[in-house]
This record gives C-alpha cells, structure tokens and sequence, in this order.
C-alpha cells in the first residue's frame, strides 16, 4: 500500500518550486508516516533550491514540521499511530562513537528512512534534510519523531525542528549560557532571535542583539535584547564592550555565518569568553585571526550542529516551556500559508520581511 499525496518540490537549480503528485510508501521496518500540519519555510529549503546543498534534484523540500503519527513500521516503539510529534533531522544511532562516548548529540551515523518517496512516474525524491516536510504526508525514520505535548499549535512547535532550536541550542546547549552572564548576538533573523530568547531563558542580564537592520533589531528587543547595535552605523564590537564596563560579552554568537562576522564576535568577547558560530558559511569562505589573539584571549571558539540539540530532550522541555508562557514561540510565526505560497515565502524570507512563513495543511 502507498499514499498518494500533494507536496513541493523543486525540480531543477533556481527554478520556481511546483506542487506535485507524491508517493508515499507504507512505513518499512523503523520507519514512520506522518501527517504533517504545519511546516516552517526555513533558509536551508532555498539553499537545496537553488542548489547550495547538492545537486540530486528533484527535492522534496521542507523540514522544520510536526504533525501526527499515521502509520508505524514493524519495531517501532518510540512512537504510536496518533502521537503528536515535532520532525528532527538528526535521529541518533545509539552505536556511533559519539553516542558511545555519552555525547548523542554529535551522533556522526544519524538515520533516515530507507525507503523513498517518488513522483507518480517513479521518479525517486531526495527529501531535504532527509525529511521533506511541505507535503500532506511524509516518510521519516521513527527516530527523527520525538513525542510532545499536543496541546501545542503544529504552527508554533515545528518551528523546534531547525532554526528555532537551533538558535536555542547555540546559547543554552553550545555556548552555555548562565544566569548574570552577557551575550553578544550577531544577526537577528529566527535563528539569531532565537538565540536571544535562548539567553534571555538563561538568565544572560545583557544580550547585546547586532543587525545592519533597524527593523530586526526591533523584533530582537521583543525576544529579550537589552541592548541593541545597528552595525552598518556604529562599532558593534565598540559598543559591545560600551555595553559589558568595557571588558567584553560572556558568550558572542554569530547566527550570520561570515568571516567578517566572526571577527567581530571573536573581538566582542571578554578573556576566557566563548565564541559561537551557528550560522552557516558557505564552501569558499577563509578566516584569519592573530594566532597570540587567539592563545591570549583564552576561552573556546565553538560551531553548534543543530544547537548540539538532543531531540527527546530538548524538544519536549521547550514545548512544556511555551505552554506555560516562558518561551514565545507563537512570536516567531509571521504569516501562515498554503502551499502555493512557497515561493513567495522564499521571496519575503530573503528580503528580511519574516521571522517565520508557516505552511499549514
């Protein structure tokens, strides 16, 4: 048995996505249906769009979703057919080094569905992230399910699927924020906001939110920022020590993913402070820093995968978090939208115009 559904898909590089007819397969051993209801339009389906992640097109693009538990695969136990649960892109082995070793958030032999969903032609689809989410049902390993609390809207907890924990990660997870400590946040889309809401839920007392946008910089305050900086105007690493008694943020986060960026979080920090990158360079991109700045400043230079999150963990704590008014992830949702509405959600999120499009289904 199979289920034939609608989805987008992006067929070739840079071309406008399509709704098209999708084939979804019973769930084999291990695997899982699930009826998404609600996916975020996230800055990684645009990069397997116009082919930044590889070129094994067509994609059937989304990620960032949840939705309810249709069918299970045989030995599946983590989940049940009527679970609410919110898709991750980073189910763990239990068997790699990294799990072995204690640390299941760097699991380096993630799963995914064995199976593949198809065009009505046969033709295989390459689910971004191993997911592929903007479709009315998808095919994912049981693993990349975790469990939550279905009192939670679909719109607001598919948003910890990626960028959201992804930013919450980085601050709480990564850098390690702790109660009266500063952070620095470079960038204020939905990650680097996130990020903000992260050390805001940390107990940070100054989180100093850097953009070249005034408009971002006004939704970082509404995540927590007490201090904000417009850097194509003034000295974001002047003003960041201004902000700190001269001496420097606790933790600097760079959600922009530039060498420049970086520089700049890496000069913002105290002795001994720690430096973030979540934001995602691209292949070509080189840094250079002063070897002795970088052996007397002391401290630790950090990448977060994902927020060094752990699904079954941080998923379920964050939504029992939004449930009881702490964390405002109804904030993140910009618009909600069809599917016909993607690519104009592509438009809008590049021009800064959102934190969040929502498909919903």
């Amino acid at each position: 048995m199979s289920y034939e559904v609608k989805g987008v898909i992006a067929r070739s590089k840079g071309a406008p996505v399509e709704i098209a007819t999708i084939v979804v397969p019973d769930p084999g051993p291990g695997e899982a249906v699930v009826d998404i209801q609600a996916c975020g339009v996230c800055h990684t389906d645009l990069h397997y769009r116009e082919g930044g992640i590889n070129d094994e097109f067509p994609f059937l693009l989304g990620h960032e979703a949840a939705g309810t538990v249709a069918a299970v695969g045989e030995g599946v136990t983590n989940v049940a057919v009527g679970d609410f649960v919110i898709l991750n892109w980073r189910a763990v082995c239990g068997q790699c080094r990294a799990c072995l070793k204690g640390e299941p958030q760097y699991c380096f032999d993630t799963h995914n569905a064995a199976q593949k969903m198809t065009l009505t032609d046969g033709t295989e689809l390459s689910p971004a992230l191993g997911i592929g989410a903007f479709v009315e049902k998808t095919l994912v390993h049981s693993g990349q399910c975790t469990k939550v609390d279905r009192q939670a809207p679909a719109t607001a907890a598919g948003l910890l699927g990626c960028g959201v924990m992804a930013g919450v990660g980085a601050a709480i997870n990564t850098g390690g924020v702790r109660r009266g400590e500063s952070v620095a946040v470079f960038g204020c889309g939905g990650v680097g906001d996130a990020a903000i809401a992260g050390a805001k839920l940390a107990g940070a007392t100054t989180i100093v939110a850097v953009d070249i946008d005034d408009r971002k910089l006004e939704w970082a305050r509404q995540f927590g920022a007490t201090h904000t900086v417009n850097s194509s105007q003034t000295d974001a690493v002047e003003a960041i020590k201004a902000a700190t008694s001269g001496f420097g943020v606790d933790v600097a986060i760079d959600a922009v993913g530039h060498p420049k960026v970086f520089e700049q979080a890496f000069y913002a920090r105290d002795l001994a402070g720690r430096v973030v990158l979540v934001g995602v360079p691209t292949p070509d991109m080189q840094l250079t820093l002063p070897l002795i700045e970088l052996f007397g400043r002391g401290g630790a230079l950090k990448s977060s995968w994902y927020g060094d999150c752990l699904p079954s963990r941080d998923f379920p704590m964050l939504v029992d978090l939004y449930l009881q008014g702490r964390f405002p992830l109804d904030d993140f949702v910009s618009e909600t939208i069809g599917m016909d509405a993607v690519e104009s959600a592509f438009e809008k999120m590049h021009k800064g115009e959102v934190l969040r499009s929502v498909v919903t289904f």
